[in-house]
């Protein structure tokens, strides 16, 4: 497999991974982050999440033009949307993880930030197709 695809995928997994860790934190119901051990795993899943954000657009542009995707211009268009959430979801990351302490609810609201949802739909979307140019 390709190694560009295989850290397209590592980078879409930590996303995925840290959004799905935040949901069951939201859950918890927690007034402080030190009322739990997983308030250290919940910073470690937003430092992961915001390294897998970092230059995402760049990278996304540099996978079209390695697996020459044509015609390039609606990918271009799709990532230009896509690096747009990825850098409004990044500043919403390190705003939280700036934070003194992460409770429950700041993390249930970075969940409902458009942005993050938005970006990993978009993400799901973007590795059909990658996987759809792969198959013909």
């Amino acid at each position: 497999m390709d190694s560009a695809k295989t850290n397209f995928d590592a980078r879409c997994n930590i996303i995925e991974e840290a959004y799905e860790f935040m949901l069951a934190y939201a859950s918890q119901g927690l007034a402080a982050e030190e009322d739990s051990g997983s308030g250290r795993q919940a910073r470690e899943y937003l430092g992961r999440c915001d390294t897998a954000l970092t230059g995402l657009g760049a990278f996304l542009t540099g996978l079209v033009s390695r697996f020459s995707l044509e015609p390039a211009a609606p990918y271009h268009a799709f990532i230009a949307v896509m690096d747009r959430d990825a850098r409004d979801a990044q500043a919403a990351v390190q705003l939280v993880l700036a934070q003194t302490s992460i409770n429950s609810q700041l993390i249930d609201n970075l969940n409902a930030s458009i942005h993050l949802r938005a970006l990993l739909t978009d993400l799901f979307l973007f590795d059909d197709i990658l996987k759809a140019n792969a198959r013909s």
